[in-house]
């Protein structure tokens, strides 16, 4: 009968309350939870490898995994699954709560996410109706996503069939992710969906550039997330923020390759929630084809705000398109040309943003006829295009607000 000694607990629960008063609302909120109190002894053991699972990169470890989660969530107190060293290859996990206890995955190992599609329902792994997670460690969360790359066909189609996504958080509080990497998944590699308070701490994104729809971290309808000192390279957007986000803190995040940190695409679908209270700051975004990114449908099916934005101490590094807000945005041409946009943008700053673009126009502001962006301030931004031939330029259309510490080609409003 596996279970977790005094010691340990007291550990995590003082390394959880040292997080305390260093970081952000959402990691202090997530720290204190999952410190939690002392544990019962659970059904069996935690650590996968008591369980049965073989680290050789071909057994099936999908059993073992969903038995140690049945072990933890069953349990009172903070209770630790262990997933150690070796490769563990696996189908869909569904780790579904509520659970009596609060819940630490060590992952030392690296999972490996089957190429047969037919053994996912959805995701491959998600976490649904949890409080108090952490996943920690120094191992993988690895999607394969190559053996299955070619069968995307969202490239083509707007209304393809999605492959599972990694990893997945839907309606989880309180949670903790640190340290771990995520690589190459099939589709997104973190989804997070109706969750609260979360910190992304130090983790690194991997997929080479020219993968098809491997979102670094996606965000929507949640609320105090928090993604700090992580690395990402992927083929889509590094970081994008849907609709129904709001108080989203992002530091010190390396984004390259991909398609840089964005917001929206906003207005696709009925009943969408508003975006608001938006911070980026302290990042580095390089060779990805946009840097800072508002978009919207043009032909937008729900009325919302995207609103109070702050972009601070941003390097450009040879990005092709650095600022962006795009109210007419209309991929494989599915809109309605109209140019009556339903979504307002409000309240935006761009500040101390200075580098490189590696096109001639380095802020375009491509606002509704209609429904002008409010509020947008261009300040101290010095992006310089870096070819020849061309002098770096700005576009603006609609927009509403003021230049400070520009120079005359980038001050467009």
């Amino acid at each position: 009968m596996a279970f977790i000694s005094n010691i340990a607990v007291k550990a995590a629960a003082v390394a959880a309350l040292l997080l305390v008063a260093a970081v952000s609302p959402a990691a202090r909120a997530a720290a204190v939870a999952v410190a939690g109190g002392a544990p019962s002894v659970p059904a069996g053991p935690l650590d996968i490898a008591q369980l049965g699972a073989k680290g050789d990169g071909k057994s099936d470890s999908t059993p073992m995994i969903l038995k140690a989660w049945k072990n933890a969530c069953e349990a009172t107190g903070v209770q630790k699954i262990v997933i150690p060293p070796g490769n563990y290859l696996t189908g869909g996990l569904e780790l579904k709560g509520p659970c009596k206890s609060s819940i630490i995955i060590r992952l030392d190992g690296n999972l490996l996410g089957t190429g047969d599609l037919s053994a996912y329902q959805r995701n491959w792994i998600e976490i649904e109706n949890v409080e108090n997670l952490s996943i920690n460690g120094h191992g993988t969360i690895d999607g394969q996503g190559a053996l299955v790359w070619s069968k995307n066909q969202c490239q083509h189609s707007y209304n393809c069939k999605i492959l599972p996504n990694s990893l997945v958080l839907d309606f989880v509080t309180n949670v903790q992710i640190r340290g771990i990497t995520l690589l190459n998944s099939k589709f997104f590699h973190l989804n997070i969906f109706e969750c609260k308070n979360v910190l992304i701490d130090k983790v690194t994104v991997k997929a080479p550039g020219d993968s098809p729809n491997t979102d670094g971290i996606h965000i929507g309808d949640s609320s105090n997330v928090t993604i700090s000192s992580t690395t990402i390279g992927v083929g889509d957007d590094c970081i994008s923020i849907g609709p129904g986000s709001k108080m989203i803190r992002i530091h010190g995040v390396k984004c390259g390759p991909g398609h840089g940190i964005s917001v929206g695409s906003l207005g696709r679908y009925k009943d969408e929630k508003d975006v608001e209270d938006v911070q980026v700051t302290g990042c580095t975004i390089a060779g990805t084809t946009n840097g800072l990114r508002i978009k919207s449908y043009e032909d937008s099916k729900s009325s919302l705000k995207a609103s109070k934005f702050l972009y601070e101490g941003i390097t450009m590094d040879n990005v092709s398109y650095p600022i962006i807000i795009d109210q007419k945005y209309c991929p494989n041409n599915i809109c309605v040309k109209s140019g009556a946009s339903k979504v307002a943008v409000n309240d935006v700053v761009f500040k101390n943003i200075h580098g490189t673009s590696n096109t001639p126009e380095a802020i375009t502001l491509n606002c509704a006829n209609n429904l002008p962006c409010q509020g947008v301030q261009l300040v101290n931004v010095d992006i310089k295009y870096n070819g020849s031939g061309n002098k770096t330029m700005a576009v603006c259309k609609n927009a509403i607000g003021k230049s400070i510490g520009l120079a005359k080609e980038l001050a467009c409003i």
